[in-house]
């Protein structure tokens, strides 16, 4: 039996996010900022995926994504290929 979350049904106020940009912000340096956290990738092919920012080292991202069932993979994309990181919304 799936239970609800303890803050469930009760209002948050929204709080705006303080995060990096300008047009000096690298992909990188964007990326760090947001490890640990769910992100949706912009890829400069025009293409994007979305799972959980877990590391930028080496010229590369690796993000946790979601498969399928119960199985989760960690792909690893090089920051090149990156057009731009955004972290999810808060729900509300």
């Amino acid at each position: 039996m799936l239970m609800p979350f303890a803050n469930q049904g009760q209002q948050q106020p929204l709080q705006q996010q303080q995060q990096p940009s300008g047009s000096g912000v690298t992909v990188q340096q964007k990326a760090t900022y947001f490890m640990g956290r769910p992100v949706g990738i912009s890829f400069r092919n025009g293409t994007g995926a979305s799972g959980i920012l877990c590391n930028v080292q080496n010229g590369q991202l690796s993000l946790l994504q979601y498969l399928y069932h119960s199985q989760f993979a960690t792909f690893h994309y090089p920051l090149t290929d990156i057009a731009d990181v955004l972290p999810y919304p808060t729900c509300g």
